[in-house]
């Protein structure tokens, strides 16, 4: 990777490391993104005893780690793997992907304008860096036409990466989803929660819903960013909830999360 951050990492912080040598009771690790060394003792790297370190760990093998303790003066940085469960280590790891394309791009045009590319890096991040804690964050703002380069480069190279960028990394698309219940006593009760499910999906923003089971429904909206896609699942819920008081309907909303 191109990018190397300077300082020490925060604790609680996330990083990716690369096994450097593994002892008896404790790993040795280089953080890939700040150069500097760390450590995890053999009660951090897994729950449990521990018969073999080496089951869990390799010289070379990347790993996601928690920053725990932080001694400036003396160096040490205590690392955690045990403590960094799945969803955080692949939400690390996409970081890391996400970052590894920026660098691409950057690769790109360098070969195109016949330059180094850590050069190129450098004249490109020193500030962007101000504003943005990754490279990605800017080039994903600039996909979106959130976000216009030539605030901090010259018209050329911002146009060149401009166009790179657009081409290469699309607006990600956020979905929030929840669940509906809802009960209905009247004879024509089936009419009455179709109405209820209608008034949700006219809302703008085209929610989705669909037939769960025993009187639930789940509801999905997707959007490119998420303020706005919570401000169409509340007016869908809203317009719903309404309209089921009106039918005398039992009404219920719970939002879910996605692993």
């Amino acid at each position: 990777m191109l990018l190397k951050r300077t300082g020490f990492p925060q604790e609680e912080e996330l990083v990716l490391c690369t096994v450097t040598a593994v002892h008896y009771h404790s790993v040795f690790v280089t953080l890939d993104e700040y150069g500097k060394t760390g450590l995890i003792h053999i009660s951090e790297i897994a729950p449990g005893r521990i018969r073999n370190i080496r089951d869990y760990v390799v010289e070379g093998k990347k790993v996601v780690c928690k920053v725990l303790k932080i001694d400036k003066e003396k160096g040490h940085i205590d690392l955690s793997l045990r403590r960094v469960n799945e969803k955080q280590k692949r939400s690390k790891l996409n970081q890391i992907k996400q970052e590894q394309l920026a660098e691409n791009i950057i690769q790109y045009v360098a070969k195109q304008n016949k330059k180094k590319p850590e050069f190129l890096y450098q004249e490109i991040t020193k500030k962007i860096f101000q504003d943005y804690h990754s490279l990605f964050d800017a080039f994903e703002e600039v996909s979106q036409d959130k976000l216009d380069l030539t605030k901090y480069l010259d018209k050329k190279l911002a146009s060149q990466l401009t166009k790179i960028i657009q081409q290469r990394i699309k607006p990600r698309e956020i979905e929030i989803n929840g669940e509906i219940k809802i009960i209905s006593t009247v004879p024509n009760g089936v009419e009455t929660v179709k109405e209820i499910l209608t008034k949700a999906e006219k809302t703008k923003g085209n929610p989705i819903i669909k037939y769960k089971g025993a009187g639930i429904f789940t509801i999905t909206v997707k959007s490119d960013d998420y303020k706005k896609a919570e401000k169409i699942l509340k007016h869908a819920i809203e317009n719903a909830e309404n309209e089921a008081k009106k039918q005398k309907a039992t009404f219920e909303f719970s939002k879910t999360e996605k692993d």
